[in-house]
């Protein structure tokens, strides 16, 4: 396996440097801006620098032996010793990595920016508009704490949460309001009951001793094969479990070949499987690995022959020995997101991994989805660096993303 670093003006001209000396069948890894430093940044443009992979099979005589004076170093020439415990959903930031638990003087400091928002809103509606006669018998701490109300409900029904489940939320946080709660309160009330509605978030779990199965499946285009691939370098390289691939996505153009370059570069086996018969076989010669990683064709939901194709593909394994996860891109659309669950609902149960989480400004797809099917959250992506761009779901921050807005 080669692995290079390609520097150019532009991505495209980067990739095209790279296959021009590794061929067709490179991969590009990772792509990263570098902008000059010190004085040169006033006279230089910044660059564009991609990490390209190839099974050194497909390279010619010469580079095959410039691989074999200079072995790549996987782990740190592309590969970090990042544990996918980090979390994500800073869309400023990329959705960079952040810890589970966040500290108590953080989160306090956020609600107090909330809460100032909400004060700032408060004022501007009162001096756009008359106040009602029917509030100005009210007092004036009761009808504060009606608007804070009513302004988390319309953030986020901003931020694209379901009416039925905003308005769900607004009436059991109601249920707590007393005279003398503060803003402040409202908002912490609030923060917390978002944060128990989407649950803790679970990841692969391992067996001591037992091979577990994991299934990915899912609609296409939804970026399947590079989340395996970031799971396996997680697995391989972090946990150092023993950890093999399996695809059944024939139909993909290309889809067999990017797996097997990932699991080349990793160093574990990738094998092909077409009927459930050859599932059957591949399991039981896999059994002495920790983790087995199957990837599933994309199939349409809307096709009931395709859907019946994975669900006998599940069921060639049972239930104490697999998990599985379907995998959704946070751009699709909610109502389009309904058929999908509800769909994969019917042929097997599921936790959730979204991906594509930098290419979208709300979340509330997050919520809507975990609400409606109360299946467990899992992974997020946020790009397709392998394997930095993945973590679990981060409960706070995306709690935090709701009720702060697009800012």
């Amino acid at each position: 396996m080669i692995i290079k670093k390609y520097q150019a003006e532009t991505e495209t001209e980067a990739i095209l440097l790279a296959k021009n000396e590794l061929g067709k069948d490179a991969i590009v890894m990772n792509i990263k801006t570098i902008s000059p430093k010190g004085v040169y940044r006033l006279f230089r443009k910044p660059s564009v620098e991609i990490t390209a992979a190839v099974d050194d099979t497909g390279i010619l005589s010469g580079g095959k032996k410039e691989a074999e004076n200079n072995p790549p170093n996987i782990k740190s020439s592309f590969f970090t010793n990042t544990s996918l415990e980090s979390s994500l959903v800073d869309k400023n930031s990329a959705m960079k990595s952040s810890s589970f638990t966040e500290d108590a003087s953080a989160i306090e400091k956020k609600l107090n920016s909330l809460q100032e928002l909400l004060e700032k809103q408060l004022l501007e509606r009162q001096s756009e508009k008359k106040e009602p006669e029917e509030n100005k018998q009210k007092d004036p701490e009761e009808q504060k704490r009606e608007a804070c109300i009513q302004l988390v409900y319309d953030q986020l029904l901003r931020n694209e949460v379901d009416e039925k489940f905003v308005t769900q939320l607004v009436a059991e946080i109601e249920n707590k309001i007393t005279k003398d709660i503060t803003i402040d309160n409202i908002l912490s009330h609030v923060y917390q009951k978002i944060i128990l509605k989407l649950g803790q978030p679970k990841t692969i779990e391992v067996q001591e001793n037992k091979c577990k199965f994991i299934f990915f499946i899912g609609p296409t285009g939804v970026g399947k094969t590079t989340t395996i691939a970031k799971i396996a370098s997680d697995l391989k390289l972090n946990r150092k479990l023993k950890v093999a691939m399996l695809t059944s996505d024939t139909y993909r153009i290309a889809a067999v070949d990017q797996l097997r370059t990932y699991a080349n570069i990793l160093g574990i086996p990738m094998k092909v499987i077409y009927t459930e018969e050859e599932m059957i076989s591949a399991r039981e010669e896999l059994l002495d690995y920790d983790i087995v990683l199957v990837d599933t064709a994309g199939r349409s939901h809307k096709n009931r022959q395709q859907r019946d194709d994975v669900e006998r593909l599940l069921g060639t394994v049972t239930e104490d020995e697999k998990e599985i996860y379907l995998v959704l891109s946070a751009t699709t659309k909610y109502k389009d997101l309904i058929r999908i669950t509800e769909n994969y609902s019917e042929i097997t149960n599921y936790r959730l991994i979204f991906t594509k989480l930098d290419e979208t400004i709300s979340v509330g797809n997050i919520l809507n989805i975990r609400m409606l099917t109360n299946a467990e959250l899992s992974y997020a992506t946020c790009g397709q660096n392998v394997p930095d761009d993945i973590g679990k779901i981060d409960t706070q921050e995306t709690a935090k993303k709701l009720l702060g807005g697009f800012e």
